[in-house]
């Protein structure tokens, strides 16, 4: 979306206000935003959890990062990875998606697992959230039974867990 005020930047300032149950939106890049005086408050605080994840990031699977040399990019914002964990807040909603493979460990640590065990919000049937909901448990249905064949070191049902699994993650990918 263009700046209201100069139309030729893209808006990153987006402002409601509201008076009188009358809604007013703007949306203005940075410097016209500057121009007329709004600017945030949080611009020159540090934020910690931009530090927490960069360490948690560069200590969780350093094999993972030197296999992974390519930059992850959001293919909607275009927010990398890397940015992601030096400033700690995600520029879209499918940053969740473009990082997955790279939050799980990092939510594991943080939480213990990667799937969400609480209440849900109410889904709204069509959106295809069901599905992925469903295709999140069965990779973790997997995952647990692949550490249990190769726990019991039972290797060719292990092999086929691995395979399942592999294309249960490629068919995810391919959806989104």
């Amino acid at each position: 979306m263009l700046c209201q005020d100069c139309k030729k930047r893209e808006a990153q300032v987006h402002l409601t206000q509201i008076v009188n149950n009358e809604k007013a939106s703007l949306s203005l890049c940075k410097e016209c935003a500057a121009a007329r005086g709004f600017h945030s408050p949080l611009d020159n605080v540090p934020f910690p959890l931009a530090d927490i994840l960069s360490g948690m990031a560069a200590n969780i699977a350093p094999g993972a990062k030197a296999k992974e040399e390519e930059t992850i990019t959001c293919p909607t914002c275009g927010l990398t990875f890397d940015s992601f964990t030096r400033q700690g807040r995600f520029g879209c909603g499918d940053c969740y998606k473009a990082f997955r493979n790279r939050l799980e460990p990092i939510l594991r640590k943080i939480h213990g697992a990667s799937l969400h065990r609480g209440r849900r919000p109410a889904l709204k049937e069509g959106e295809g959230e069901v599905e992925e909901a469903v295709s999140v448990r069965e990779e973790e249905r997997l995952e647990i039974e692949l550490k249990k064949a190769i726990e019991s070191e039972d290797f060719e049902r292990a092999a086929e867990v691995r395979d399942k699994l592999k294309t249960l993650r490629e068919t995810a990918q391919d959806t989104k």
